[in-house]
Formats: structure tokens, sequence, C-alpha cells
């Protein structure tokens, strides 16, 4: 039966756990969002030094994914996820705590492997759980959990930061306990059954890196990345520069949590029959518009305009982007898969604001802005470009898995 015509089935109760935990931890999210504020006010960083921890966030995530990928696959979903969210728990206190630089800087790095180390995981649960012709609705509804949570977080942190910093760490520390223990008490291990699992083991890196069209899709990503970060590396600077006070950029980045909670089911229904490898391009170009106009702004009003303009585009490209994952990611990979493309967000992580901040002081915003235009219009066009090599991969991957399904049968 063609995609446009298919009766959308239920998701699995299980898909709505992993659903529920991800709002419960993403809604006590609080340290992301104030991070840099509470370097550069609270501990007295420049704003070279405040991104050098930032990348150093990234850094350590980028170890994170790559490690839990590999558990992922070799060891199961569930002890993966229930390893990254305990220990990220546990270093966020201590970095609270932290006062010195050295301190801080290798609590960073170490918070960065546990709390990105959850991705991987996470990403392959879901893909596990949910048939292939489900996944771009299940993704989208997930993405709408990761958003009200974030959005509850951006309003509530300002308002915590108050009461002292340390509050932000404790609180989040508390939440992404309670996802972990939901997790443990409620899921149940997700990984299939493999067909001729210890050679698929030993070939999984060379396929992998041989695997071009996912390495381009991991590339653009990283294009994408590199821009959308600069709204937590970067923006919160620009507006502190422009007179600004921390509780208002609380406010104006709310609205992309608010945006995607109200408007994300409408955009699941506009996407329901959509060609996520033809979304992607747009959302990318979407995305870049919206920073690009940020070389504009300088009162509160102008700053939420773009905010809502990029989150358009983040709204089309997250599901989109997940559901094409999913589908380029052989069964019996991905956690490795799910890693690979994380390690794209950390190495932005790291990138963004590393550049962002030496763009920013060596060139001014407006480079900074127009620049993150530039990356997302080359990342639009590869989109599209390759977009047919794409779902050419996805239905050999679909067709594959089903084969193995009906051989672990036998």
């Amino acid at each position: 039966m063609p995609r446009s015509l298919q009766k959308p089935s239920r998701l699995p109760g299980q898909f709505w756990i992993v659903w529920t935990a991800t709002l419960v931890n993403r809604a006590g999210g609080f340290v992301g969002i104030f991070l840099t504020i509470y370097l550069t006010t609270e501990r007295g960083f420049s704003e070279s030094v405040a991104g050098l921890v930032l990348g150093l966030y990234g850094l350590g995530g980028a170890i994170g994914v790559t490690a839990a990928g590999h558990l992922t696959d070799r060891w199961g979903r569930r002890p993966t996820v229930l390893l990254a969210m305990g220990s990220a728990s546990a270093l966020m206190v201590c970095l609270g705590l932290a006062h010195s630089r050295p301190a801080i800087m290798v609590g960073a790095l170490a918070l960065g492997m546990a709390a990105e180390g959850a991705r991987p995981p996470l990403g392959a649960m879901i893909a596990d759980l949910v048939p292939a012709t489900d996944r771009g609705r299940a993704f989208s509804v997930y993405f709408w959990a990761i958003n009200l949570g974030f959005a509850t977080a951006a309003v509530l942190a300002g308002f915590a930061a108050g009461s002292g910093y340390l509050t932000l760490f404790l609180a989040d520390a508390a939440t992404t306990a309670a996802a972990a223990i939901l997790i443990a008490v409620k899921i149940r291990e997700t990984r299939p059954a493999l067909v001729e699992h210890h050679q698929e083991q030993r070939s999984g890196l060379r396929t992998l890196a041989r695997d071009r069209v996912f390495l381009g899709f991991v590339a653009c990503n990283l294009l994408v990345a590199l821009v959308m970060l600069q709204h937590m590396a970067m923006l919160p600077l620009a507006m502190i520069g422009d007179g600004l006070a921390p509780r208002t950029f609380g406010i104006v980045i709310a609205l992309n949590g608010v945006l995607i909670v109200l408007g994300q089911p409408l955009v699941t229904r506009l996407l329901a029959n959509r060609r996520e490898a033809l979304v992607a391009p747009v959302s990318a170009a979407v995305i870049g518009v919206g920073f690009g106009l940020t070389a504009l702004a300088h009162t509160p009003v102008w700053y939420g305009a773009t905010v809502l303009l990029w989150t358009t585009g983040e709204m089309l490209n997250a599901p989109s982007t997940a559901a094409l994952l999913a589908g380029l990611s052989p069964v019996d990979m991905r956690g490795r898969y799910q890693g690979a493309y994380s390690l794209s967000w950390q190495a932005a992580s790291f990138l963004a604001p590393t550049l962002g901040g030496t763009v920013r002081d060596l060139a001014g915003n407006t480079a900074l802005w127009l620049g993150c235009l530039g990356l997302a219009l080359v990342a639009a066009a590869w989109s599209l470009l390759a977009a047919p090599a794409r779902e050419r991969r996805v239905a050999a991957v679909t067709a594959a898995a089903e084969r193995q399904h009906e051989l672990a049968k036998i």
C-alpha cells in the first residue's frame, strides 16, 4: 500500500515510556541553557574561556556518543542509557560544586561524556520499537517532548537562578536521575535478535566507514548543527552585548520551545505524507535565514522574531532527519550509526562556541550570523542533491531488515 494511503497505527507503549522519561529529563535541563551566562557572570570567565568550557563539553560528548554507540549494539540499549544517565546525574552535582577553572573544565568534559552518551541508545530504542512506516510520526512526537521540556526548563531556570546557580545543577541532576529510574523500572531491552551477529560486529566499523551516503548525511548535519548551536553559544552573549538581561534571554529562547510545543502537532500532520529526504534541504535553508537575520536584531522583539523563524526550520528538520537516520541504519548497527550521527552534534558542540567566539571577537556579530546563513545554505544544497541516493539506501536497508527478521524466525 502506498505510504500516503496507510492508516497510522498506534505507537507502542514502550515508546511512550521513553517519551515520558525524555520529557522529565529535559524539563530539568537548566544547566545547558544558562551555562555560558553562569561561567561569565558567576565564575568570571572571559567569553573565550567560557567558549572553551562549552567546547570541552562537546569534546566529552564526542567521546561519549562514540563509546555509547558501540555499547548500545554490544551490551544493549537499556544498560547503556542507564549508565549514561546515572553518571550524568552525579557529575552534574560535581560540576555545580566545582570552583577552580581546571575542575570546571574537567567536570564539563566528563559531564559531556555521560549526558550525551544517552543519545545513541535512546535513538536505537525508538528505531527498535517503532515500525519504519511510523518512525517519522514517532520522532516528531519525541521531538515535541524534548522541546516541551526545553520550554519548561527555559522559563523555570530564569527564576530558579535567582536562588543561586547551584540550584540549577541540583535540579538538573534530580530530573536526570528520575528519568533513569523510570527507564530502569518500565523499559525492557529492545535490541532485536541478530542474524550472524558476530560476523556483523567484526565488520561493523568498516561497513560504516565505507557508507558514503551515510557519511554525507552526517557531514550535512554537522553544518546545520554548527548553525543551530549558536543559540546556546553566542546568542546569549549577543543579547547581553545589546544590554538585555539574562532573564530576557531566558524568555526569548523559551519562544523556541513554546512554538514547538504549539506547532509540532500541526507539523507532524503536515509531514505525514512528505518525503523526509526532501524536507531536510528546505528546513536547512529556513534555519539559515533565521540565524542570518539575527545580524539585524538588537531588541527583544527582533530577537524573538528570528527565534520563531529558525524554530520553524528546526521543527521541519528534527523529525525528518531522525527518521532518515533510522532508515539509513542497518538493524544490527543502529547503535553505532546513532553514535556516528550524534558525533556530528558533539563535534558541533565543540566547534560552534569555539568558532563562534573567534568570529565574533575578530569580525563582529554581523559576520557571525551571515556566516551561519552561508553554512546552512551549503547544507541545504548538499541535502537536495543527495536526496535520491538517500532514498535508495533507505529502501535497501528496510528490505534487508525485513529479510533478517524472516530469517530470525526460522
